[in-house]
């Protein structure tokens, strides 16, 4: 549990010191106040990475060199700061050589948002995101994986876009590290899915109220017969060198949502799409409290303005009991007895009351 956020040109907030409670606490005022930001630089501090954007520069104060969050998680403090041309990790004052032995010592979250439809809607780069979010916090080694892919898919599309005539032998070199990484990638994604199965039906069922809304989860590999992605990617070389992009890969997977046998996309009502997709956030705190024997922190984005009272309770009472919530709402209509007494906070304009 976080005890305690200190933001430093963070967002909107030159500087914030915010001590924080077990249980649930609310942040409530106008839009663009600074609520979301919270919200934000604790998933920043606690995983190292926004939520909302890709690039840690967007959340630099207007006019300031770098950010800094910190906060006590338990008896650990934790402290980040970033600048364009120095990162620094701290736990208990002690700097950290990387991202893995900081995380280690970290806690989990699972973030909700009101654009978590479009995990059910949208294209498959969202629930990639989902899935490898999820992943990281599971696995050793999985952000490292990752990050390496990333970066030789970005250097094997510069190639393939750069020359007439592709250098297959420069190619070749990082098909190599795509093959290594993505097969890591790959076999952590199909075992995460088959272990999220069981806690997304459940979930499903239980927001809906419905024993016969069922759902599934099938993860859709990209990597070819076999996950073999270098004869993959041989066998498809006209193609590349027709598009000028590398055509197969985990960058090209999808998880694949079903309710009642057909996929939610096309054939669920909106509100059994937003019950996937609130499914999916609760499936994850399930999976984390079996696996992990720990609950995670719960950063709740103006999720409970938009739901009706009975999908607002069913979720709620299907949370790990032991789990922080920080919420953010533009209003507190939607509060009632099933809520139990939360802290309430007003936000505005860079300011918490």
């Amino acid at each position: 549990m976080l005890t305690s956020l200190r933001l430093s040109h963070f967002r909107c907030f030159e500087s914030l010191r915010l001590p924080l409670e077990p249980g649930m606490t609310l942040f409530f005022g106008d839009n663009a106040q600074g609520k979301t930001s919270i919200l934000e630089a604790a998933c920043v501090l606690l995983r190292l990475q926004s939520p909302r954007t890709s690039s840690l520069s967007e959340l630099v104060h207007f006019g300031a060199p770098g950010f800094a969050v910190a906060g006590d998680l338990g008896d650990t403090e934790l402290r980040h700061h970033y600048g364009p041309r120095i990162r620094k990790l701290l736990v208990d004052g002690e700097a950290q050589a990387s991202s893995g032995p900081y995380l280690r010592q970290s806690g989990l979250v699972v973030w909700m948002a009101s654009d978590d439809l479009a995990l059910v809607r949208s294209s498959a780069e969202g629930r990639r995101r989902y899935l490898d979010f999820m992943a990281a916090q599971l696995h050793p080694g999985y952000g490292t994986a990752l990050r390496a892919y990333d970066r030789a898919l970005r250097s094997r599309n510069v190639l393939l876009k750069r020359d007439a005539v592709p250098r297959w032998n420069e190619i070749d070199a990082y098909t190599r590290l795509l093959a290594e990484h993505g097969k890591m990638l790959t076999t952590l994604r199909r075992s995460l899915v088959e272990r999220l199965r069981p806690h997304t039906a459940e979930a499903q069922r239980h927001i809906s109220g419905r024993e016969d809304e069922g759902l599934d989860l099938a993860y859709e590999a990209a990597s070819g017969p076999g996950d073999d992605l270098a004869a993959t990617l041989l066998a498809r070389r006209e193609e590349e060198v027709r598009r000028r992009q590398t055509v197969a890969g985990p960058h090209r997977d999808d998880l694949i949502l079903m309710v009642q046998e057909r996929p939610a996309a096309k054939f669920a009502s909106e509100g059994q799409q937003r019950t996937v997709a609130l499914a999916l956030k609760l499936a994850q705190s399930r999976l984390f409290l079996t696996e992990k024997e720990r609950a995670p922190v719960l950063l709740i984005d103006d999720v409970f303005g938009e739901l009706d009272p009975g999908r607002r309770n069913a979720l709620m009472a299907a949370w790990p009991e032991e789990s922080q919530k920080l919420i953010t709402t533009t209003h507190l209509g939607w509060l009632d007895a099933a809520c139990g007494s939360p802290r309430r906070l007003v936000v505005s304009g860079g300011r918490v009351d």
